[in-house]
């Protein structure tokens, strides 16, 4: 799996836009990449949801009382 998500970052950010001139350019894109593919990218495996939002609702399911962890995700 891990291998897959580091396919899908090189091919999706490094790859594509590269040549990268400094170090913190990579490192900054970097953070951004991993917040859209965890708040914004809809994954067809798990529902067409962000994996934030399937992880907050598994969670949730799991222990109802317990106060969801991402608030604008609209489903509580």
């Amino acid at each position: 799996m891990a291998e897959s998500i580091i396919g899908l970052y090189k091919a999706e950010l490094i790859d594509r836009r590269g040549p990268w001139r400094h170090f913190e350019a990579v490192e900054y894109a970097t953070l951004a990449w991993v917040h859209w593919f965890n708040h914004q990218r809809l994954l067809e495996p798990i529902g067409s949801v962000p994996p934030a939002e399937f992880e907050t609702l598994y969670c949730y399911r799991r222990n109802p009382r317990q106060r969801p962890l991402l608030a604008e995700s609209g489903h509580f």
